[in-house]
């Protein structure tokens, strides 16, 4: 999966007035390498085709329905959304002109811009708006995250043609902030009405490019440059239209592949490197990397909180505190990546620095944590036992690419006395057994411009079952006090108040152990250096519309 999710007094004003600041940070790309960028002062060229490769193909195109980042990078080419989200965290008009939100924040009134056309020709208007929220929160469509952005949403229609009503169930502070991502992204509403298998290949929508072919299994997705379009978000560095004739796409699994492609040019730019392949390329002429650390949830260990032994907190805990998290993260990303220290990427706005002493590796302690819920002898393997029986916890996963990784925390579990059991699983098995809670660990990352993603990994709605499906709180975290804050931050009247909450949420989260971080994911794009304009996106995605080429 993507990578892939107690109350206190004092709150350091700081933490929260610095938010802003640090979303201007992670919205900045880092560029590195032989060749710098662009040439001082030489302006965007027209024409051309970016070759790109990219390592995970989505299961579905459409970002209604899928949660993956890989999702939200294909789809964003195609499709707008009514609010841009800007570089200081502010919002800002795009498909809508300006809004208003009632007096007790239940209704949101959209005036839409009156110039906009979908790719396929048909004319945007608020019955697309309509349609689009609609779809989102249809049962129907099984939406892995969009719906879950937006449960709040009531109803929605269409006052005018080009003003649309929005009716929520209880105020959402987070309300403008999903509809920025992609996955709330406009679609033609003709094609909302065929079946969603169909949209996991092809979706049109009003964006910078069209795709004619959608995405084709195990090859990529193929660009063509929206000649109308004039409608990008207020204060894009980029208006008008695309610098790019078109963009090719590839799917590309292999990491020694893509290096090679670009390695050889091949291809213009690649997505996902493997630190190793990152650090070669700083050194390589002609080439750049383009980085920002994700923001959201660090990819971490999900533990069942429901069932098992870590549904007992302090075997979390000594989980937590007794594997040198930070150190294994060096030994196998070299140094590219950031060990996380929270439940939050110290990118996100909101971030509870404060707490990152309790991540810090304290064998001792764990030896301690341990003891005291009874698991205080030892087998002959060196596994502690309780009863007769063995520490034994199950690492559920299906990606190949966290083996490395995976294996170097299973000998860390081992010193502690805990045995990891290592169950790479094909895709129908991980998902039956998930909505089962038939695991003790999962792992993933989650990537959201917001601590509002707490509510979404954290909420005890989310929690998979075979009936509600596949959602995103695979810790199966369930507490009443989480909830309250949860509803506290939904209706706070302003950023201070929702990231002071949200900070009360990581406190109760890391109370309880209710996740174990690991390292804090890296959006790059390594490319030649004749590619220019790269940027990323509020959500960490790397932004396609403002790229252009010098050859």
């Amino acid at each position: 999966m993507d990578s892939g999710r107690r109350p206190r007094t004092n709150r350091p004003a700081a933490l929260v007035a610095g938010a802003t600041a640090v979303l201007m940070t992670l919205l900045a790309a880092c560029s590195s390498g032989g060749a710098g960028e662009k040439a001082a002062g030489t302006a965007p060229k027209a024409g051309g085709t970016l070759r790109l490769a990219i390592e995970k193909e989505p299961e579905c195109l459409d970002p209604h329905q899928s949660p993956t980042a890989s999702a939200r990078l294909l789809a964003r080419p195609l499709v707008d959304s009514l609010v841009h989200q800007d570089a200081k965290g502010a919002f800002q008009p795009w498909l809508a002109s300006r809004w208003t939100v009632s007096a007790d924040r239940l209704t949101y009134t959209f005036e839409l811009r009156d110039d906009v056309r979908f790719t396929d020709g048909t004319a945007f208007d608020a019955a697309a708006v309509v349609a689009n929220l609609e779809h989102v929160a249809d049962p129907a469509t099984k939406s892995l995250l969009a719906s879950s952005l937006i449960s709040a949403y009531d109803s929605s229609r269409a006052v005018a043609p080009h003003t649309v009503e929005v009716k929520l169930k209880r105020p959402d502070s987070g309300f403008l902030g999903a509809l920025a991502l992609p996955n709330l992204g406009i679609e033609a509403p003709a094609t909302l009405k065929g079946s969603p298998a169909s949209l996991c290949q092809k979706i049109i929508g009003t964006g910078p490019f069209r795709s004619d072919t959608g995405l084709v299994a195990q090859k990529g997705i193929e660009y063509t440059r929206n000649a109308d379009y004039a409608w990008a978000p207020k204060g894009a560095a980029h208006q008008g239209k695309a610098h790019l004739d078109g963009i090719e796409v590839k799917i590309v699994p292999d990491n020694a592949s893509r290096f090679g492609a670009l390695s050889s040019s091949q291809v213009d730019a690649v997505t996902g490197l493997a630190p190793t392949s990152l650090r070669e390329l700083k050194s390589t002429s002609g080439f750049a990397l383009h980085k920002s650390q994700f923001p959201g949830i660090n990819y971490s260990y999900w533990p069942n909180t429901e069932s098992g032994p870590l549904a007992d907190v302090r075997v979390r805990k000594a989980l937590r505190a007794g594997i040198d998290w930070p150190q294994i993260v060096k030994r196998v990303h070299f140094g590219e990546y950031e060990a996380a220290a929270g439940v939050l990427s110290s990118r996100t706005p909101g971030y509870a620095a404060e707490l990152a002493p309790d991540y810090a590796h304290d064998p001792d302690a764990a030896a301690k944590l341990l003891d005291e819920a009874g698991w205080k002898t030892r087998d002959a393997q060196g596994y502690r036992t309780k009863d007769g029986k063995r520490l034994k916890v199950r690492h559920l996963w299906s990606d190949p690419s966290i083996s490395n990784l995976a294996v170097q925390i299973q000998a860390a579990a081992k010193e502690l006395g805990i045995e990891t059991v290592e169950e790479n699983v094909d895709g129908g098995t991980f998902v039956k057994r998930l909505l089962a809670g038939d695991y003790e660990l999962i792992d993933t990352s989650f990537s959201a411009p917001g601590p509002d993603v707490l509510r979404v990994l954290f909420g005890k709605e989310n929690i998979p079952t075979p009936e509600r499906g596949i959602s995103n709180n695979m810790a199966r975290y369930d507490n009443p006090e989480a909830e309250r804050l949860f509803e506290a931050a939904q209706r706070a009247k302003d950023r201070e108040e929702e990231f002071g909450i949200y900070q009360d949420v990581q406190r109760l989260i890391t109370e309880d152990a209710a996740v174990l971080p690991v390292y804090s994911p890296l959006s790059s794009l390594a490319a030649r250096s004749a590619v220019h304009g790269v940027a990323f996106n509020a959500d960490g995605s790397a932004d396609l519309y403002g790229v252009w080429l010098t050859s």
